[in-house]
């Protein structure tokens, strides 16, 4: 696949979020921060133990996300299984 017909949804781009809140509320730690595009969740990525960013986008259908860690600006599409590309200081920049 080399599109994503799926970044038409995105309506946030960041976040002042810094903690998965559902790990917080059950005592768990997480290991990277992901954030949805759509809507804005922060969760957990799939190399913590909950995977909350995963569980997120399986309720939801909500199929962008994008890391909020530190100097990371990628875009993973669940549905594409792709990466379509980063979120920059002006927004959404396709990869070329």
């Amino acid at each position: 696949m080399s599109e994503c017909t799926h970044v038409s949804s995105i309506k946030f781009t960041r976040t002042d979020q810094d903690v998965c809140e559902e790990c917080m509320r059950t005592g768990d730690r997480w290991v990277h921060l992901r954030m949805c595009l759509e809507c804005g969740h922060v969760g957990c990525c799939d190399s913590s133990k909950n995977k909350h960013a995963t569980r997120h986008f399986r309720a939801t259908g909500h199929p962008l996300i994008r890391s909020i860690e530190p100097d990371e600006h990628w875009v993973w599409c669940y549905v594409d299984e792709y990466m379509p590309g980063e979120i920059g200081p002006g927004g959404f920049i396709a990869v070329a």
